[in-house]
């Protein structure tokens, strides 16, 4: 291999796939592939896709047009579409798009460069799930000061089968990392500058369950593990799924200063009946008794939620029930979509359909009432001091920065002095935007 050989890389979707491409990319350039961002100059293509919603995976499509017309003009091009469409269509998109020379789902990308040999040679291939399948070893490449925080995998997979998601299907069953390989890599990110880290899986709380029970670690014990990690200043993980939140978990809110104060817990629906339909395994009372719970740990914790709008079967009443939801627990941001059928899901065969312009109408309720709620919580932190991780300089003027609080939100302050991403400032919030928090430097910590 030559090192003029250039690798472009297109990621859709969540922040596994992120870090997969983050993992995609390194592999790669350890066999002299540099990583551009210009498609028509590269030698391999690949394409890290997501099916969770329709909307996702059409985007993918259209790229893969563009890709088509570039592989003509040159056939050695090595095309590979990995990720979650890639696992759920498998052999079957090699057969549609006759161009792509790979489809590796998620579990095989540590293989792409091995794949991509073979590619060059001709082969084309299709590697789908393994039914035993571990997460090997793996520590991320550094380049001095290009970041300050990172996503670690800590699992991958879902054992839940909500009825709408397709997870468990393009990701396999719950597959836990060591916890000596998690301490590894988080080790190594401090040691080369990062300050923070965001433990990440589709379903953090479940952590370790699939581990020998003699020897297993739970997601608080995992947690309390990192916290320890000198260098590490801030700590956060997504994503839980509620009926797995135990008080060992929320006392971690308590317990440990570097976890932040932000917790995002998808509730999906504020109605019982839709929640037992969707196959979530808790109910409204159970959901909000763990919301209480997590504000006694923590009472300036910051909620965000996921919410799915227009589920087969969901009547006004049931809509209502989900904006009482969100009048009760008044969440500072949330992921509000309409429910779209997916591969292989149950609920894709279920009849009672609700009709596109009544989703477009709930949905569009739903968001002004959310937005209203959001600018409101902001307000919340007028006057307030607020402990701030510097990101970059602000663009329009000196003395003006960027950066992110305890809870997520982005803070525009102005400061005489020199910051480095990473450092932690203390600034006094004046005002409250829609996205933002504005204010002004008043110490260092």
């Amino acid at each position: 291999m030559h090192p003029e050989r250039l690798a472009y890389i297109e990621t859709f979707g969540c922040q596994m796939n992120e870090r997969d491409s983050e993992i995609m990319a390194q592999l790669l350039a350890q066999e002299a592939y540099a990583r551009t961002t210009d498609l028509k100059q590269a030698d391999v293509v690949v394409v890290n896709t997501c099916s969770i919603r329709d909307k996702a995976e059409q985007k993918v499509y259209s790229l893969m047009g563009r890709v088509r017309m570039l592989k003509e003009e040159k056939p050695a091009l090595v095309v590979a579409i990995t990720g979650c469409v890639a696992q759920q269509e498998g052999k079957k998109l090699i057969d549609r798009m006759p161009f792509v020379d790979l489809v590796v789902g998620p579990q095989h990308i540590y293989e792409l460069p091995d794949l991509v040999v073979k590619a060059a040679a001709g082969q084309r291939v299709a590697v789908e799930q393994s039914n035993a399948f571990v997460i090997p070893p793996f520590l991320p490449a550094m380049e001095s000061g290009s970041t300050y925080r990172r996503f670690v995998t800590i699992m991958q997979g879902c054992n839940n089968f909500c009825t709408y998601c397709v997870v468990p299907f393009t990701r396999g069953r719950e597959v836990s990392r060591s916890l000596d390989d998690i301490l590894a890599e988080v080790n190594h990110l401090a040691k080369n500058g990062i300050k923070e880290v965001t433990l990440i899986g589709q379903n953090v709380n479940s952590y370790g369950l699939d581990h020998d029970q003699a020897t297993r670690k739970t997601f608080p014990e995992l947690l309390r593990a990192v916290a320890t990690i000198d260098g590490i200043t801030r700590l956060r993980f997504t994503t839980s799924n509620p009926k797995d939140l135990s008080q060992e978990l929320m006392d971690c809110f308590a317990d440990l200063p570097k976890l932040c104060g932000h917790f995002h817990l998808p509730v999906q629906s504020g109605s019982n009946n839709i929640l037992k339909r969707m196959n979530r395994k808790y109910t409204i009372e159970t959901y909000l008794d763990k919301v209480d719970g997590l504000r006694k740990a923590r009472p300036d914790i910051a909620l965000t939620t996921d919410i799915i709008v227009g589920f087969p079967g969901e009547s006004e009443e049931d809509f209502e029930a989900t904006m009482d939801l969100v009048e009760t627990v008044r969440y500072h941001a949330a992921f509000s979509f309409k429910y779209s059928d997916r591969p292989h899901t149950k609920s894709a065969d279920f009849p009672d359909k609700v009709a596109e312009e009544v989703k477009k109408e709930r949905l569009a309720r739903l968001q002004k009432r959310l937005q209203e709620i959001f600018d409101e919580r902001n307000r919340e932190y007028e006057g307030q001091d607020l402990e701030v991780m510097v990101e970059s300089t602000g663009r329009n003027k000196e003395n003006q920065w960027t950066g992110r609080a305890s809870a997520n939100h982005v803070v525009n302050f102005t400061g005489e002095g020199t910051f480095v991403q990473g450092q932690l400032v203390k600034v006094h919030i004046d005002h409250a935007c829609s996205h933002s928090l504005r204010g002004r430097l008043i110490g260092v910590t």
